[in-house]
């Protein structure tokens, strides 16, 4: 075996990638961490104090406690995706994913690096939101295990997400155009703000057809002890998805689609 290409190489070079992902955000972090904390605490100030005090309890919780899982998810989903779409369109336009390509590097080391900097982001970003959270509202912590696995695996799939949007982008333009037609209204519409058993029957059923709402129940499942799905269900759902762009991610990086002239 070349040693250039075994496993101690490319163990330095996943390094490396993910260090350099790392600090690319944190060197910004007014850009990157500062504006969805702000955000996200004008959600809990308007949304959960103001406007949450006159709405009744959902199963058991207070509007701003069912309020947090959604807020925090959502969070780690959107900062996950923009991370990496962002950073790996920059690779392209940089022709510095060039250099990896050329590099004795295996397509899964470039790939995991990319995912998991862009993980980091979103767990750090969710880790910070969820802390705003328990500084309007006490938050039991029903199932962390739970919680921890949906956050790491969610911000994988949506890191994951990001990529593939940075892999066919032709321009700066094609990086927003997902989130803001695709992501923004799966994720307003996934139960962020609401339970699904205050909808009409049909619409709770279309409701499981939508991923981000089974993570997002999955998600509050671990932090309150309360679902609308199977338990079972999200799980599967947020594995299903994350081995399905992991090896999409995996495929169009081997083919060099979008990279390779």
């Amino acid at each position: 075996m070349n040693p250039r290409t075994g496993f101690y190489p490319n163990w330095i070079a996943f390094q490396t990638i993910l260090h350099r992902e790392v600090t690319r955000f944190m060197r910004i972090w007014p850009q990157t961490l500062f504006p969805p904390v702000i955000t996200m605490s004008l959600y809990f100030l308007i949304f959960g104090k103001f406007i949450g005090s006159q709405i009744r309890p959902i199963e058991g919780y207070v509007y701003i406690q069912y309020l947090v899982p959604g807020l925090v998810l959502m969070s780690i989903m959107n900062n996950s995706y923009a991370n990496t779409s962002a950073s790996f369109f920059l690779a392209k336009f940089n022709k510095s994913i060039e250099e990896m390509l050329i590099a004795p590097l295996s397509n899964l080391t470039i790939l995991l690096g990319f995912m998991l900097g862009g993980a980091v982001r979103g767990l750090l970003v969710g880790l910070i939101v969820l802390v705003i959270g328990l500084l309007f509202t006490h938050i039991p912590l029903m199932h962390p295990l739970i919680m921890l696995f949906i956050a790491i695996l969610s911000a994988m799939v949506f890191s994951l997400g990001g990529f593939i949007n940075g892999i066919y982008a032709k321009r700066f333009d094609d990086i927003s155009f997902i989130p803001t037609f695709v992501l923004t209204p799966l994720t307003y519409l996934g139960g962020v703000f609401y339970s699904t058993q205050q909808l009409p029957p049909l619409w709770r059923q279309l409701s499981w057809f939508n991923p981000i709402f089974s993570m997002v129940d999955s998600f509050r499942f671990g932090i309150l002890g309360i679902s609308d799905l199977p338990s079972f269900y999200g799980f599967a759902v947020v594995l299903l998805f994350f081995l399905a762009l992991f090896a999409w991610a995996w495929y169009l990086l081997r083919k060099g689609v979008g990279i390779k002239v």
